[in-house]
């Protein structure tokens, strides 16, 4: 695909910003701070430029704490590409969409499913009180979480979590997850 092609289809998409690559945690305050100006240029209303940000600030989060979950074999080149991912933020009429992408090892795809699912099961109250649930359980994983991720954007968002998993091979699978914040 040519330049101009991807900038048209971009465009056409209201992309406002995407990558692919390593995610550090500059990376992660720069992409904070441009999209802060970005919905300040846009003359969003104050609570949506809350709640993108929140649902942004935890979706990077977790592609920067999962992205080395898992032991990675390969030539360099296979490792840079399992260690990377893609996220974008794009805006509609109706609403902010936020995508992430990352590669995870296939035994943590059941896990990571049904951890969303039971997130999208639950209504609005009942998130509240599984949030307070797992809060107080006081499991703290070595990635500095407690499971709450998923249920912070789930919370925040207002809107279910949409995703999906693609097998790659016989170690790895694709996991892209979608966030809609409607403009309010």
């Amino acid at each position: 695909m040519d330049a101009f092609n991807l900038y048209s289809q971009m465009e056409r998409d209201d992309v406002l910003i995407a990558f692919k690559g390593s995610i550090t945690s500059e990376l992660l305050t720069s992409v904070l701070q441009i999209m802060e100006t970005k919905m300040e240029d846009l003359h969003e209303a104050p609570r949506t430029r809350k709640k993108v940000f929140n649902v942004l600030v935890e979706c990077l989060q977790n592609l920067y704490h999962h992205i080395d979950e898992f032991e990675v074999v390969g030539t360099p080149e296979e490792i840079s590409e399992k260690k990377s991912a893609i996220f974008s933020i794009s805006r509609s009429v109706e609403s902010y969409n936020i995508v992430t992408g990352n590669f995870v090892s296939k035994d943590n795809v059941n896990n990571l499913t049904g951890k969303i699912n039971k997130v999208n099961d639950l209504n609005r109250e009942e998130l509240k009180a599984y949030y307070k649930q797992v809060l107080n359980n006081g499991e703290i994983s070595d990635k500095g979480g407690g499971g709450l991720g998923f249920i912070d954007i789930a919370k925040k968002s207002g809107e279910k979590l949409v995703y999906n998993i693609r097998e790659i091979d016989e170690n790895y699978s694709f996991f892209t997850l979608t966030v809609k914040i409607s403009q309010i």
